[in-house]
């Protein structure tokens, strides 16, 4: 019927799968360039230091071309105040001509100072980006670094792995029977040839892997509609927002769990499919 689980979890699932796919396709990409030493570009001190004495120098020729306004500026003050009402015909002509001039060279130097503003915050923000790409440098030379740059090609090639095998089944119209983290403990088992029990630490493994997916994407899907609320949400649109976070995490906690069926083991497989009817 309409209003059975099936029917319902089926179209909630259109939408959930579709965010799931969307903020999937942000990480994956984003997550390997922000923590793998490969999408490091190489930054030294003295590439920082040459920038910030170009910052200076733009900074120190903003301040000096200033400093000539202003003394422009009060000049013009002072001869006005001293030559208030030129005399003759002369005079008259000789202050309009003064004072065009003036003006003038006041607007060229004026511009000067806005193109060199601009450049200095050009300036400022690049120096500030080779600070960042700096500590993050140092920071994927520590244990923590070394370890997030390990599960970034791990997942990475996992990635791969999973968009060319939903590809063949998508064009085969095939459903898989086994997990990949039994098919690759089964392929590792029998290219070195040891004795391993497959079926026992598959299923411990699997339920790890499943745990850690489920925890880092649903903080990461907090994390990214917490800073898109931050920046539209107001005193009038909060209860409004709280809500649609409502809908959106409940959408996408029952597409997780739909998806997540492909990790695990045939029999727990089974059990989640008998839960929530055939999809």
């Amino acid at each position: 019927g309409i209003l059975s689980i099936e029917q319902l979890i089926s179209r909630v699932g259109v939408i959930g799968v579709t965010l799931m796919a969307l903020l999937s396709g942000f990480g994956a990409v984003n997550c390997p360039y922000t923590y793998m030493s490969y999408f490091l570009r190489n930054v030294t001190d003295a590439d920082i230091q040459a920038l910030e004495r170009r910052l200076l120098q733009t900074m120190d020729m903003i301040v000096s071309k200033k400093k000539r306004i202003a003394v422009a500026h009060r000049t013009m003050f002072q001869r006005g105040e001293v030559h208030n009402k030129p005399t003759g015909f002369w005079g008259m002509i000789k202050s309009v001509t003064t004072s065009v001039a003036g003006s003038e060279n006041l607007a060229l130097i004026q511009q000067e100072v806005d193109a060199l503003e601009e450049l200095s915050r050009q300036l400022f923000l690049e120096t500030a980006d080779l600070h960042a790409t700096k500590e993050r440098i140092e920071y994927s030379k520590t244990f923590q670094g070394k370890y997030f740059n390990f599960l970034g090609y791990f997942f990475s090639i996992y990635c791969v792995w999973k968009i060319f095998m939903a590809t063949i089944n998508i064009v085969f119209d095939r459903v898989g029977k086994t997990d990949p983290v039994t098919r690759g403990i089964e392929i590792t088992v029998n290219y070195l040839g040891i004795q391993f029990d497959v079926k026992f630490w598959s299923q411990h493994i699997s339920f790890i892997l499943v745990g850690i997916i489920i925890v880092t994407s649903i903080r990461g899907l907090l994390i990214t509609l917490t800073k898109f609320f931050y920046a539209i949400s107001s005193s009038k649109s909060s209860n409004v927002i709280v809500l649609l976070l409502a809908q959106i995490m409940g959408m996408y906690f029952v597409s997780s769990v739909l998806l997540i069926r492909m990790s695990m083991p045939l029999e727990y497989r089974t059990i989640i499919t008998e839960v929530l009817g055939e999809l």
